[in-house]
């Protein structure tokens, strides 16, 4: 254990390696056991050197984001936890090729054709708005990026201000909410496969999206940044959608306690949360696991609640709902540890 410490220590530095580290501190929920070895690694270089060392020693690896999403079990995880802090940005406009397909009449003289060629780019040119690409490391924050987002104004990413957690996280679950996805705005993806430690760049429509689910959760890859695709907007237009989509979740959220946010997926042909209250469980509790009075959806920690606690009560939300509906409803929170 000490040999495990100290080379982790020499890969990364004192401050950024922590043994028998509680997970509480690093979930959204707060709870969970320790992690034997946590390391917040600031750079892909020394990414691939934890990564290398631990496939060299044959230590297992898991790589947590800002643990939003996350329930750990209460004994915790084994081995190293790697939490990747790199969250670096660059903006570049996208090159604008307006090319004309229009049908190439033979009897027209080569004086018009031009002419239509230039009256189309102009119209293209007119209708299009500004694009952007906007390339971003794993470890930015949603929201410290829609703001930054915002001042450039640049839109599209307005949905995501109120996602909590990191970049890498939310394309790893293609996170979304008011009617969009970041498959909507995933242009391309690098990820170091941890197999072979080589990386490599896929585009959006390889990522397998669908709901709640990429090709990241099938594969043992981690997300190391991404091109997103934003267009120019008008910087007031664009907080105005932020505040609103603030205020609604507000209203309807239990954002004053401790969660995973939604704890269950959205159901095919039915709404999740509503089963859940209709079979008479807002405010049921287990412990201090308690589904939410506010929104059925949500399981909060009303202060001490161990993660047995909440995954007791999501298998007994699950069990009435099958009991009284026979629908089956799945937990969106990731839950990992032993």
């Amino acid at each position: 254990m000490s040999n495990i410490y100290n080379d982790l220590v020499d890969i990364l530095g004192e401050t950024d390696v922590k043994q028998d580290e509680p997970m509480s501190k690093h979930t959204s929920f707060k709870v969970g056991g320790d992690a034997e070895f946590f390391c917040t690694v600031p750079t892909e270089e020394k990414l691939i050197d934890v990564i290398n060392y631990a496939k060299n020693n044959n230590i297992m690896v898991t790589v947590v984001g800002n643990g939003t999403n996350l329930l750990v079990r209460d004994k915790g995880i084994r081995g190293i936890v790697i939490k990747y802090l790199s969250k670096n940005y660059e903006i570049d406009e996208v090159e604008k090729i307006n090319t004309y397909y229009g049908d190439n009449d033979a009897e027209e003289d080569e004086e018009s054709t031009e002419e239509a060629v230039e009256e189309k780019n102009v119209n293209d040119e007119e209708a299009k708005p500004e694009r952007y690409n906007v390339y971003v490391e794993s470890g930015a924050l949603n929201g410290a990026l829609a703001q930054m987002l915002a001042s450039k104004e640049l839109t599209g990413f307005e949905f995501a201000a109120g996602i909590p957690g990191t970049i890498g996280g939310a394309i790893y679950m293609n996170a979304g909410c008011f009617g969009r996805e970041f498959k909507d705005i995933v242009k391309e993806v690098t990820y170091l496969d941890m197999d072979d430690l080589k990386i490599y760049t896929i585009q959006g429509s390889e990522c397998e999206f669908g709901y709640r689910t990429s090709i990241f959760e099938k594969k043992h890859w981690l997300i190391l940044s991404a091109i997103l695709g934003m267009e120019k907007g008008v910087k007031t237009e664009i907080k105005e959608k932020m505040s609103e989509y603030k205020e609604k979740r507000q209203e309807t959220q239990p954002l004053d306690f401790p969660s995973a946010g939604s704890t269950f997926k959205r159901g095919d042909g039915f709404i999740t949360a509503k089963l859940i209250d209709d079979a008479g469980l807002k405010g049921y509790s287990i412990g201090d696991a308690e589904v939410s009075t506010k929104h059925a959806g949500f399981i909060i920690n009303k202060g001490n609640a161990t993660a047995k606690d909440i995954i007791d009560l999501i298998n007994y939300v699950k069990k009435v709902v099958k009991e009284k509906f026979n629908v089956d409803i799945q937990e969106e929170v990731r839950i990992i540890g032993e």
